[in-house]
């Protein structure tokens, strides 16, 4: 099981944003506690699109607690796995 976080850098106001994504819903609340993201902020809950926006100092957080840097497409692709899986 993995958490990913993409190389998107959307700019919100000030900071640019990326996305995270993981194999897992409880995979993805454990990370976003680990890095100090509100479980308020999930997007899509339950879903194959199940996501958090997060800033790039917390992507950079995230990778140093083991998610995976991926492109968009491919964090894409994972979220088809996810969606695929019986």
């Amino acid at each position: 099981m993995s958490v990913f976080v993409d190389d998107m850098a959307a700019p919100f106001g000030r900071m640019k944003m990326c996305h995270m994504a993981a194999d897992s819903s409880a995979e993805l609340r454990e990370m976003a506690r680990a890095i100090g993201v509100s479980e308020l902020w999930i997007q899509y809950p339950g879903t194959m699109r199940e996501h958090f926006d997060i800033c790039m100092s917390k992507r950079t957080l995230a990778i140093s607690l083991g998610a995976v840097p991926v492109t968009q497409r491919l964090l894409w692709a994972e979220m088809v796995k996810k969606r695929d899986r019986p």
